[in-house]
């Protein structure tokens, strides 16, 4: 298994070479490409949430809560809120997920459970585009392309130094297969999991526009068309 020095590392450099390809070949502005990068940083260490309690895992759960936070109190704003009831919310936001969040998983979840799992980083892009504030699809995409490229990093990196070689030899450790996966070993993990991700990947498709939300069909109209009665029927007068 990969180390957290490793984690951030490979991260940040894809984050580096994410933000900077979407700024001079696609388009994007400086400033969203930075966004992007570290989203891409932050992406690599999220599945180590569920890891045992340590600084570094408590550093991660500050950043995300951080993180959690701004995006928290620019919707406010993005909704002409009241100054006051942002900064509240952001307050409420930090303390939900820095301490709630980290008492929860630190309670339920598993290392290298759903965490260390596809689906987790399929949530993860959905949340942040569901979450960040712009017009723009396409900028929304790009910020969840990035948190989702830098947790895939994770997750190959965990599978790649699951391989252990000595001389000729190369044998695979206990953690391999345990990272990139579709199904973890409990059922209420997996049932928690996918139930996240059908909720999430519905919202986001109604909210990009490919699904329309049930309510809003109009309903058939089974009344049968009024017919004129013709000119030439003799049958009325």
């Amino acid at each position: 298994m990969a180390g957290y020095k490793e984690h951030i590392s490979v991260s940040g450099l894809l984050g580096i070479g994410y933000g900077t390809i979407a700024c001079l070949l696609i388009g994007f502005t400086p400033i969203q490409g930075i966004i992007a990068g570290v989203l891409t940083w932050i992406g690599g260490m999220l599945p180590d949430l569920d890891a045992e309690t340590g600084r570094p895992i408590k550093e991660l759960f500050s950043l995300t809560a951080a993180v959690a936070s701004f995006v928290a109190m620019r919707s406010m704003i993005r909704i002409d809120s009241d100054p006051d009831a942002a900064v509240l919310m952001a307050i409420v936001t930090y303390a939900a997920v820095r301490y709630g969040a980290a008492a929860i998983l630190g309670k339920f979840a598993v290392h290298r459970g759903m965490f260390h799992s596809l689906p987790a980083l399929i949530i993860a892009g959905e949340s942040i585009f569901l979450t960040y504030v712009s017009d723009s699809y396409a900028v929304k995409f790009l910020m969840a392309g990035g948190i989702s490229l830098g947790f895939l990093s994770h997750l190959i990196l965990d599978e790649v130094y699951s391989v252990e070689r000595k001389g000729a030899k190369i044998r695979l450790k206990k953690s391999s297969g345990t990272a990139i996966k579709w199904f973890g070993k409990g059922l209420f993990g997996n049932a928690v999991a996918y139930a996240i991700l059908l909720t999430m990947t519905y919202i986001t498709l109604v909210e990009s526009g490919v699904l329309v939300p049930l309510q809003q069909v109009a309903p058939t109209d089974l009344t049968p068309p009024v017919q004129q009665a013709s000119p030439f029927d003799t049958t009325r007068r």
